[in-house]
């Protein structure tokens, strides 16, 4: 019974407050949409990041740190440090450990998304996510010297359709001012949608790229010794370098026996990698920023349940003749100081509850930018049990908190009586 009347109570005193404490339930609803959503996004992108590459045993390029071979190859980010020779990359296509190869040759862009040269064992054998294989939504890999296939993303920000003609440029920024114009290349194919770097990249041959450079020197097109696609039509292009390579053995079990023999190869010098080991120290990196965030972020959500018991503090000034109401009704001052708990606690659950929506709109929003800007699949999924944890925990450190307030009230409306109320 008492039960039933301290929830009776409570609800007719948050109604009456409703306006305030509409404030201080906005503020923590905030709060707890800023925790978890860090801790979402922390787990989503962790998950986006390990699935963008699988099945490939090493990563091999020119002698740099694994961090920075790892971002230009896998990522797009920053710029290699050398390149490897072509009579390099055939020798390795020699040894009898390896089973398969992906030449990558980078330095080129289209509207600021990477050109990626490379050949048909780029999608014959580069897989992401759990051993996926890439696949052709629209059109065919390429087969001609200036034909080109595009990522999802690049694809769908410029309205691209197979057999529309586009310019690349020389170098990788954004903006470029040396554009290969005198050799446009034909849109041959579309990826589908990896939710992975692949999807903002563009594709070419070796020899497309050899092609439309023959006649540049020094980041600037000679007048006159460059080639048009009718000029280049039955030419051999072979390339004099690529920049990295993706390797798959023969068996796994000789990775680091393959990973060792490269690093110490005597023809040049060579770093292979391997790509979960350089993931793992990546996110390793992060996760030391994320934790740091997600601290920031508690002691957010903390500030904002003091402020919670300031504000039920306040108004323990102007329930005085309330409470003195209460006690000479007969309500014991454990039902009085009760009133507080529930009215924080409820607080807390629909703030949760309404963190919860926002997170779900934020997340449907926030997808598709996120996967055109950064390539990061983001997809709602039910909670995790560390996700759960935290979202239940603010209920409970409300409870806490409000013990403040309920104390007090709970010792002052021990002495207070019918008396007080008249005399007030």
């Amino acid at each position: 019974m008492n039960t039933r009347l301290a929830l009776s109570l409570a609800a007719a005193s948050l109604w009456h407050r409703r306006r305030v404490l509409s404030l201080v339930c906005l503020t923590l609803t905030l709060s707890v949409t800023l925790l978890l959503g860090i801790q979402y996004l922390r787990t989503e992108v962790k998950q986006s990041f390990t699935s963008t590459i699988s099945g490939t045993d090493l990563i091999i390029g020119a002698r740099s740190g694994q961090l920075n071979l790892l971002l230009y190859t896998v990522f797009h980010l920053g710029d290699p440090t050398n390149n490897i020779r072509w009579s390099t990359f055939q020798q390795l296509k020699q040894d009898q450990r390896i089973d398969w190869l992906i030449p990558i040759s980078l330095g080129d862009s289209y509207q600021g998304y990477r050109v990626i040269g490379t050949d048909d064992a780029f999608l014959e054998h580069f897989q992401f996510g759990r051993g996926q294989a890439l696949q052709l939504a629209q059109g065919r890999w390429f087969e001609g010297v200036f034909d080109v296939v595009l990522g999802a993303n690049v694809a769908d920000e410029f309205n691209h359709r197979v057999d529309d003609r586009i310019v690349l440029s020389h170098g990788g920024g954004r903006t470029s001012f040396s554009n290969h114009d005198d050799t446009p290349f034909r849109v041959a194919g579309i990826l589908g949608s990896t939710g992975t770097p692949v999807d903002q990249a563009v594709y070419i041959s070796l020899a497309g790229m050899e092609a439309m450079h023959v006649g540049w020197q020094s980041g600037v097109a000679v007048p006159g010794r460059t080639l048009t696609p009718e000029q280049a039509e039955g030419r051999e292009f072979t390339p004099t370098a690529i920049t990295a390579a993706f390797a798959g053995l023969e068996r796994q079990i000789l990775t680091f026996q393959v990973q060792r023999a490269l690093n110490q190869y005597t023809g040049e010098p060579l770093t292979a990698i391997l790509p979960g080991v350089a993931l793992s120290e990546l996110w390793r990196l992060m996760s030391q920023f994320e934790r740091a965030l997600l601290g920031i972020t508690g002691f957010v959500v903390i500030i904002s349940l003091l402020g919670l018991a300031a504000v039920l503090l306040t108004l323990q000034a102007q329930r005085a003749h309330e409470i003195a109401v209460l006690r000479a009704t007969g309500a014991s001052p454990g039902l009085v100081a009760l009133l507080y708990v529930i009215e924080a606690v409820f607080l807390a659950i629909v703030a949760c509850g309404l963190a919860l929506m926002l997170g779900a709109v934020a997340v449907s929003a926030l997808t598709p930018w996120l996967q055109a800007a950064y390539g990061l699949q983001v997809q709602l999924r039910p909670l995790t049990t560390m996700e759960w944890g935290l979202l239940v925990s603010v209920p409970v450190a409300a409870l806490l908190v409000a013990l403040i307030p309920a104390f007090r009230t709970w010792w002052q409306s021990r002495s207070l009586g019918l008396g007080d109320t008249a005399e007030s």
